[in-house]
């Protein structure tokens, strides 16, 4: 088992990484940019993390293959961008669900990315044939790049990397990387590892909390440098798991490297998180008549955070009509919420992206 050193390295790193996720938890979108965002992302992680294993496909052929008909036929290289995309999906629902870290957790995702695969190619790898190596084979020279562990060791290597997940006290940032790295060197399946690597050790992430809200894809940063990502993985050790993989000398190599790739993902969700806001906002305020807004600066600047149209219209002498259809507009473009009682409407209430934008919404308006 990977054993971590904090170095100041890997704590700056780790710092700076903490500071990025308050900002975006910090950052509240609407719920239909947040969605947008988010299936944008998975579209970029399934083809970044297929480029990582030769994947042919462009990002936009990529992309037309996860929009097209789930009932049409696809090619090897289509079926897989699909398979990352729905195992993505499978993976947010167990988010949500709080589903815990397993052995069965790891094996399900594997059989969603290989599926359409000959039956030998999903769940652990057997025994090979007599006078047969199990290895992953330099494409070029034929040369085993890498040697894993013997078949029969991997449910207990598993087994082992599932109590560690579940007991230890490290950080989440850790945790990951250690479980990607494990997962790609134990090597338990005949195909898919790197696949089901990457997906589980997300996985982890969004489970502790540090998956930064689905937005952004961590797989691109893998994808940049393919042979760095390969390098960093092999810490420049023997080909064969029994000569130091199972117990790296040096696994700051790793985990700097992940913890850099993880550091750029995390200025990017930044970005992207701050121009989405700044943009809703614009776009939403743009929709507005000048009454419609003098409506919502009103409501901010006296702190109206929850209200009945019947209420507000005595306060401003207006019709209750009228607030109604002020509010309807505002709820459309996210700038407030309903509150809904046996199926009808009660109260409205100003929604997080505006309590979080009050200032700058009042600047724009």
């Amino acid at each position: 088992m990977i054993k971590v050193t904090l170095s100041n390295e890997i704590l700056k790193r780790i710092t700076k990484i903490e500071e990025n996720r308050f900002v975006v938890r910090n950052t509240n979108l609407p719920t239909i940019t947040k969605n947008k965002l988010r299936k944008n992302s998975k579209k970029k992680s399934s083809y970044a993390s297929n480029r990582i294993e030769g994947n042919p496909l462009t990002e936009s052929q990529a992309d037309e293959v996860i929009e097209r008909d789930e009932h049409k036929h696809f090619l090897k290289p289509e079926q897989e961008i699909r398979n990352y995309f729905l195992a993505l999906g499978l993976l947010e629902k167990k988010v949500k669900e709080k589903e815990p870290f397993s052995k069965e957790l790891i094996l399900e995702v594997q059989a969603l990315v290989e599926k359409g695969a000959p039956k030998e190619k999903i769940g652990l790898r057997g025994e090979m044939p007599p006078g047969v190596l199990f290895a992953v084979y330099d494409s070029e020279t034929g040369n085993p790049e890498y040697i894993p562990p013997l078949f029969s060791e991997v449910p207990a290597l598993l087994d082992e990397l599932v109590e560690y997940v579940n007991t230890t006290d490290d950080h989440p940032l850790i945790i990951s990387a250690v479980v990607h790295y494990q997962l790609v060197t134990i090597h338990p399946f005949e195909d898919g590892n790197g696949r089901t690597a990457r997906l589980v050790s997300g996985y982890i992430l969004d489970l502790l909390g540090y998956g930064f809200g689905g937005i952004g894809s961590l797989e691109e940063y893998f994808a940049y440098d393919i042979d760095e990502y390969y390098n960093s993985l092999q810490m420049g050790l023997p080909a064969l798991y029994y000569s130091g993989r199972e117990n790296p000398p040096h696994p700051e190599i790793w985990i700097n490297y992940y913890l850099r790739m993880f550091e750029l993902y995390s200025n990017k969700v930044c970005e992207i998180s701050k121009n989405s806001c700044d943009d809703e906002l614009c776009a939403g305020l743009s929709y507005l008549n000048t009454k419609e807004k003098d409506f919502l600066k009103f409501l901010i600047k006296n702190r109206l955070y929850e209200f009945t149209p019947i209420d507000v219209s005595k306060i401003l002498g207006v019709t209750n009509k009228t607030i109604i259809n002020r509010c309807a507009k505002l709820t459309s473009y996210g700038f407030l919420i309903p509150n809904i009682v046996n199926a009808r409407i009660r109260s409205y209430s100003l929604s997080e992206f505006t309590k979080d934008s009050e200032r700058n919404i009042l600047g724009k308006i």
